[in-house]
């Protein structure tokens, strides 16, 4: 069943699309409004790059600034796009840029390939204009003899299935167009590699060293560049086609994991109520397939199914929440934020609906899953003693909004009991692999329920990277002990054949692992895929509410036996997010000149507590020194329970006695974000909020003990911590 979205939101989502393109096109001028090349040509064409284009074109301007986001981005190259006029060279994003890392990526696999036919996938979810930029991929990739397989009229595909394909098909790697949940003036290209799991930077500056030697070339003799026809014998339609675009597949995967006979079989007899919000669109089609064949779908309600690069309005404003001003003003569609879940509507749109109902949302690539629930209002006390986020849909009800980090605490906790149920939970030592940003709650958890926990810094490619190291020991030492370093610098023994229970992060996605090693159709074999999926978390989240609704009971409750089970203190999490700019401004110029404006406030934030960390690591400072810096930069804080500051990899990581708080810019924005989890969510709030908004400005102490020289080197030392950590094979 689909439940329709009435008249009047359509009309206001028409009318904020018809004011953005408004806004985009008296931004534009008309001397950008021809396009560079043919964009509606079947036919093979050349486009020529020489001097005068790349000097017109700014492309070492592009150049410069695509180059330093490839060095830090977490998830994909990511940066607005001028959504009417896509070749515009001004935005980050263009056609011209993606065709560039296109013939980059291409050149690299080339010789790396010793002459075997090169196999990619290409997809793309819901924004405005992925589906020409994947389309001009494969016509890149094509007239440069590299096969790659795509959807029929290059459709939506999520990126946990162009993930999945990559590794079972044992392909060469793919392009996924997506900038995940951000604002929907952005786009991106996620790379990954023939493992199906992001790029590192390392791997990214392979293809971008590519790019600045086309750009000299062009400079000097000029380089052509080829498009093949749209029928090119290299770009490969059918495959995807056969293979249902990975669905039948797909079931096989689940059915070997989260998807047990006891799980269906629960949610068959429970039938529980359940609303699956495909924000974007792009994830109705594959996931309602996906609950046919398992036999699941009867219960399930379907929102906002139609492809939207808008998200149905979700989070669009008409006015700039930080400065008040009149402005078209994009929250983009994360729903762990209160204020895009406030966006929705869903008072409106889940009116007819019982209580009991749980809402599982996910993103426009569907990587990213939130989890909501409808409960009576007279709850709102005990779930404010939980640390549970609510908004109040009518004078009975009442939406529970869990963030990630508590509803994957239910999530391993579920999952944990149901293998214990069948009996297997003993067969394999159990471990999980998170995010620093994540829970200190799962940490907890994992020490109550005898699971070793790996950190790492943030970005599921990250998490793959551990997994690439786990199996080689699997491989290579079957008989012997596992034995990883996490980002901390502890040594984890994880036992001899070890099994993944969960891999996820705090942003919303996650991942589990089968009982037994998944193999690729070429024989490869691997703990656990490579890409956060919620399409494997919504089966997850659907089996735990049919168990809830068994008891007779709330998500709620259920969490707080785990809390009483697991001993969790740390029963609270915040995020905080400092965005320094409007990132959906339509002129470039001052797009660029926030953004760097913003870049800077962000780097000093940054740098003023890795400072710290590096030189508390260095031994130039001790922790007492450290809680008096502090002291004196936030006196309202309370540091006399600090026991460490530690550098993670990308952020500075404080060690509490009873809480963590995570301070890190963003690796795809002008943000900084900071993080704490802890007993109480209000001191949590407190302390993320005043680290958050530090402006990095040294103070006495922090001269006199660390000294301002000593930061000029501070960025250096992080990557080498940062690379070593990422070469090391205990």
């Amino acid at each position: 069943m689909v439940i329709a979205v009435d008249t009047a939101y359509l009309e206001e989502r028409n009318r904020t699309e018809k004011q953005l393109f408004s806004v985009v096109e008296q931004n534009t001028p008309n001397d950008i409004k021809e396009p560079l090349f043919p964009q509606d040509e079947p036919n093979a064409f050349t486009f020529i790059l020489n001097k005068e284009v790349v000097d017109r074109l700014k492309l070492w301007d592009w150049y410069r600034n695509y180059a330093k986001e490839a060095q830090v981005s977490t998830a994909g190259i990511r940066g607005p796009q001028n959504i009417l006029y896509p070749w515009d060279t001004r935005f980050p994003i263009n056609q011209i840029g993606v065709i560039l890392a296109t013939l980059g990526k291409s050149l690299v696999a080339k010789e790396s390939s010793e002459g075997v036919k090169i196999k990619k996938l290409a997809g793309c979810e819901v924004r405005y204009n992925s589906q020409k930029y994947v389309e001009f991929i494969a016509r890149i990739q094509a007239a440069n003899n590299i096969t790659t397989y795509v959807p029929k009229g290059f459709g939506t595909l999520p990126i946990w299935m162009a993930s999945f394909l990559i590794y079972i098909l044992d392909l060469d790697g793919g392009e996924h167009v997506t900038s995940s949940h951000s604002v929907s003036t952005k786009n991106a290209t996620k790379d990954l590699n023939n493992q199906g799991s992001q790029y590192l930077p390392v791997e990214s500056m392979q293809f971008v060293k590519k790019i600045e030697e086309i750009l000299k070339t062009a400079e000097t003799k000029g380089y052509t560049i080829e498009f093949s026809s749209v029928d090119h014998e290299n770009i490969d339609y059918e495959r995807l086609d056969e293979l249902h675009d990975g669905i039948h597949l797909y079931v096989g995967y689940l059915k070997s994991g989260v998807a047990t006979d006891a799980n269906l079989k629960l949610i068959r007899e429970e039938r529980p109520s359940i609303v699956v919000d495909c924000v974007g669109g792009c994830m109705y089609r594959p996931m309602r397939s996906i609950f046919e064949r398992l036999g699941i779908a009867d219960s399930v309600r379907w929102l906002h199914v139609e492809p939207d690069p808008l998200y149905h309005n979700i989070g669009k404003l008409d006015r700039n929440p930080k400065t008040g001003n009149s402005e078209f003003y994009d929250l983009g569609c994360d729903f762990s934020i209160i204020d895009v879940v406030k966006s929705a509507e869903y008072a409106s749109k889940l009116k007819d609906l019982p209580i009991g109902t749980v809402i599982e949302t996910t993103d426009p690539d569907g990587d990213r899953l939130i989890v909501c629930e409808i409960e009576p209002i007279s709850r709102s006390e005990f779930l404010d003693l939980l640390g549970i986020t609510y908004l109040t849909l009518d004078e009975e009800r009442l939406l529970t909004v869990y963030t990630p980090n508590q509803a994957f605490l239910m999530l391993m906790d579920f999952h944990r009991k149901q293998l214990i149920t069948a009996g297997l939970w003993e067969k394999y030592p159990r471990f999980m692999i998170k995010t620093t940003p994540s829970a200190l709650a799962w940490d907890q958890w994992g020490s109550t329920n005898n699971v070793n926990v790996i950190n790492v810094p943030v970005g599921f490619k990250e998490i793959a990277s551990v997994m690439k190291k786990i199996e080689r020991q699997l491989v290579d030492t079957p008989d012997e002990d596992v034995v990883v370093q996490d980002v901390f610098g502890n040594t984890v023994n994880l036992g001899i054949q070890p099994r993944l229970v969960f891999a996820g992060e705090e942003s919303g996605g996650m991942i589990t692992g089968p009982e037994e090693l998944i193999r690729s159709q070429g024989g490869r074999s691997a703990i656990a895929m490579r890409e956060k999926s919620a399409g494997e978390s919504m089966v997850l989240v659907t089996a735990l509410a049919a168990h809830c609704k068994k008891l007779d009971i709330p998500l709620s409750d259920y969490l707080d036996t785990v809390f009483n089970e697991s001993r969790i203190t740390a029963t609270c999490d915040v995020r905080e997010d400092i965005t320094y700019y409007n990132e959906s401004e339509p002129n470039p110029e001052k797009l660029r000149s926030a953004k760097l404006e913003g870049e800077a406030k962000r780097d000093k934030n940054d740098l003023f507590f890795i400072g710290l960390a590096i030189a508390l690591r260095e031994g130039k400072i001790d922790i007492n020194q450290v809680r008096q810096i502090l002291l004196e930069t936030l006196p309202d804080l309370d540091f006399s329970s600090l026991e460490n500051l530690l550098f993670v990899g990308d952020g500075s990581y404080l060690i509490f006695r009873d809480m963590f708080v995570e301070i890190r810019k963003s690796g795809t924005d002008a943000k900084t974000k900071a993080y704490a989890s802890g007993p109480d969510k209000d001191v949590c709030r407190k302390y993320a909020k005043s680290f958050g908004e530090v402006s990095g400005n040294l103070t006495q102490s922090y001269i006199e003990h660390v000294g301002q020289n000593y930061l000029q080197d501070v960025e250096s030392k992080a990557q080498q911590i940062y690379e070593e950590f990422q070469s090391n094979q205990v």
